[in-house]
C-alpha cells in the first residue's frame, strides 16, 4: 500500500476513530491529539502492516492502545458522574453563560435529548473497567466483529465476549436505576431538565415520544433498551451533530470536574 492510498483509506475513516476517542477518553484535546498520533504512528509503521485484517481494524488498534495509554494512569469515573457534574455545573455561573452563547449563536448549539442520550452514555462508561468499555464501545457502536476485537486488544475471542457480557450488563443495571427516560423511578432527570432550560417553549412531551426508547420503555425488556440506546449513538457523530458544540462544551466540564476530584 503507498502512502496516498494509505492517506486516502485513513480520511475515510477518521471521523469514526476521532469519535471513538472520544468516547473512549471524555477529551476534545486528547481524541485530537490522539488521532493525529495514531495517523503518524500507523503511516510510520505501513511496511508493518500486512493485510491479515482490515487497515480500518490495524488503526484503531493502534488509536485503542494509545487511548488506552492514555486513560490509565487516570481513575474510573464514579457511576453516578452526572449527579457530581450537575452539581459542579448548578454553581458555575460561567459554565452557563457559555453553553447559552453557544446555544443562541452556534449552528452546534441547538439541545436534543437523544444527543444528551449518547453524551451520557460516554459520561457513565467511564465507570466501567478499561477492557470492558474498549470492547463494548468496538462492538455495540462501531460494529467490530469479535474476532477483529480480539486482535485490536490482543486478547482471546473468549475473552472479548467475556468483556462484551460483563461491560453490557453493568450498564443495563446503572441506567436501569439512574435513566427516567425508561425507568419513571430513576434517579437522573437531567434530559428533561437541560431540554427545559435551553428549549422553555419546546413540548417536553412532544419530543420524548420522538425518542424510540421512551415510547418503548414499558414494553421492552432490558437487553432491547440497551440496544435502542446504542442505536443512538450509532446514528450521532459527536463532532458533527447540530448540537456538537454544546454537548462537546458540556463534556468538558464534566471531564475537568472529575479531574479535578483525582
Amino acid at each position: 500500500m503507498d502512502n496516498n492510498q494509505f492517506t486516502a483509506e485513513f480520511e475515510s475513516f477518521r471521523g469514526q476513530l476521532k469519535s471513538f476517542i472520544l468516547r473512549m477518553t471524555a477529551s476534545v484535546q486528547d481524541s485530537e491529539d490522539i488521532v493525529q498520533e495514531t495517523y503518524i504512528k500507523a503511516h510510520n509503521s505501513l511496511d508493518s502492516f500486512r493485510g491479515e485484517s482490515t487497515l480500518k481494524t490495524w488503526v484503531f488498534a493502534i488509536g485503542a492502545n494509545l487511548a488506552r495509554d492514555a486513560l490509565r494512569s487516570k481513575k474510573r469515573w464514579p457511576e453516578n458522574v452526572t449527579d457530581i457534574c450537575k452539581e459542579a455545573a448548578l454553581g458555575n455561573e460561567v459554565f452557563f453563560q457559555e453553553a447559552m452563547q453557544i446555544r443562541h449563536t452556534s449552528p452546534q448549539g441547538h439541545f436534543e435529548i437523544k444527543e444528551h442520550i449518547a453524551f451520557c452514555f460516554t459520561c457513565v462508561s467511564r465507570s466501567l473497567p478499561l477492557e470492558q468499555q474498549l470492547v463494548v464501545f468496538l462492538k455495540e457502536v462501531y460494529a467490530f466483529k469479535v474476532s477483529e476485537i480480539a486482535g485490536i486488544i490482543d486478547q482471546t475471542e473468549a475473552m472479548v465476549k467475556y468483556y462484551l457480557h460483563v461491560g453490557r450488563q453493568k450498564m443495563i443495571e446503572v441506567f436501569d436505576h439512574r435513566c427516567s427516560l425508561i425507568n419513571k423511578q430513576g434517579v437522573c432527570h437531567q434530559c428533561t431538565e437541560l431540554n427545559g432550560i435551553f428549549n422553555p417553549k419546546q413540548d417536553i412531551q412532544q419530543e420524548l415520544v420522538k425518542i424510540r426508547m421512551v415510547k418503548d420503555a414499558e414494553n421492552e425488556n432490558k437487553e432491547a433498551l440497551f440496544d435502542l440506546r446504542m442505536k443512538i449513538l450509532q446514528e450521532l457523530d459527536p463532532f458533527e451533530s447540530p448540537a456538537a458544540e454544546l454537548q462537546l462544551h458540556h463534556l468538558e466540564h464534566n471531564r475537568k470536574v472529575m479531574e479535578e476530584k483525582q
